[in-house]
């Protein structure tokens, strides 16, 4: 049996800069554009059905700890 010598001819443009192409990664470890993966514990995931709620809980978070914060700072500066 012959073996196929097949000549392959590069059909790319030249300004096409494979160069400055990135790998991506599959599955689980694959992030998205400019977003971040975080993987919560199962208790945790139980308690928030999506990221949407996931965020709007730690937003809460941060604005109350900045004005308990605020409060704290304004109570030590009456002496």
């Amino acid at each position: 049996m012959k073996k196929d010598k097949t000549t392959t001819q590069d059909e790319l443009r030249s300004e096409y800069d494979l160069k400055s192409l990135q790998v991506r990664k599959m599955g689980s470890e694959r992030k998205q554009f400019g977003k971040y993966v975080i993987q919560l514990e199962p208790d945790v995931a139980e308690v928030f059905p999506d990221a949407v709620s996931v965020n709007e809980a730690l937003r809460f978070l941060i604005r109350i700890t900045k004005e308990s914060s605020e409060i704290s700072s304004d109570i030590g500066s009456d002496d």
